[in-house]
């Protein structure tokens, strides 16, 4: 990926139990069953596949995955996971496959990680070039906040997870790139651990602007992985695309 921290280097140590005190785990079924949904049997390419939280339940559903990740270490929890599927190394800004699938994924705001947004198009026509006629690209984006950042700056209560787990976020505001450089702080029990990220949020307007420029059109958006309503009051959404040339 375009991004000078490698998340999945960062993050892999950690990965199960951080997904897991943030609630990702616990959505798992409704976001496997969202995405089975447009593969129908076929097949799926997932970007930023990570330790194949998702990618190893969809598999289990009879869809064959195949993934991208610019991380070794998140590569070598896959292959610890499962040896269904098949990933490599590489960024998913600028992949080249020779392969057609059904469907193309993006999930947990891994898009924003790109951290330009020359970037940003170049994955979307990775994406495009990657799906077969029918084909459909999935993305998860977070619903960038409108919060003032106080000189550029700000710290937020992430989660409160229980009596032992606390999570803060200190982020600085580069608003002429729209990018939020943050440390997390995972306060458990007596431990701090440190986590910096680089990001470069899009609101969803701009990502549909960026789509078009690439071949792709929205064709549907919701509000969670149930396929709850998009609204003015929701904090992330689920757009799906397809090519907009057939």
């Amino acid at each position: 990926m375009s991004n000078e921290l490698n998340y999945g280097e960062i993050y892999a140590p950690i990965y199960e139990e951080y997904t897991t005190v943030q609630g990702m785990v616990a959505e798992v079924d409704e976001t496997v069953a969202f995405l089975e949904r447009y593969c129908g049997g076929g097949s799926a390419l997932e970007l930023g596949i990570g330790d194949g939280r998702l990618a190893a339940p969809l598999s289990e559903r009879g869809v064959k995955v195949e993934g991208i990740d610019n991380s070794p270490r998140m590569l070598a929890l896959l292959a610890k996971r499962t040896d269904l599927i098949k990933a490599w190394q590489g960024d998913i800004a600028r992949f080249k496959s020779e392969q057609r699938y059904s469907m193309v994924y993006c999930v947990y705001c891994t898009f924003t990680l790109l951290v330009t947004r020359e970037a940003q198009i170049e994955c979307l026509r990775s994406a495009a070039e990657a799906l077969d006629d029918e084909g459909v690209l999935v993305i998860e984006l977070d619903v960038p906040g409108l919060n003032p950042l106080v000189g550029g700056q700000k710290t937020t209560t992430s989660r409160l997870v229980d009596h032992e787990n606390t999570i803060l976020n200190v982020t600085v505001h580069d608003p002429l790139n729209q990018n939020l450089v943050s440390s997390l702080l995972w306060f458990s029990g007596t431990s701090v651990r440190r986590l910096p990220q680089r990001t470069r949020y899009v609101y969803h307007q701009e990502l549909d602007t960026m789509a078009e420029c690439v071949g792709l059109e929205l064709v549907e958006r919701w509000g969670d992985w149930s396929q709850g309503a998009f609204t003015e009051r929701s904090e992330r959404h689920i757009s799906v695309y397809r090519r907009s040339s057939l």
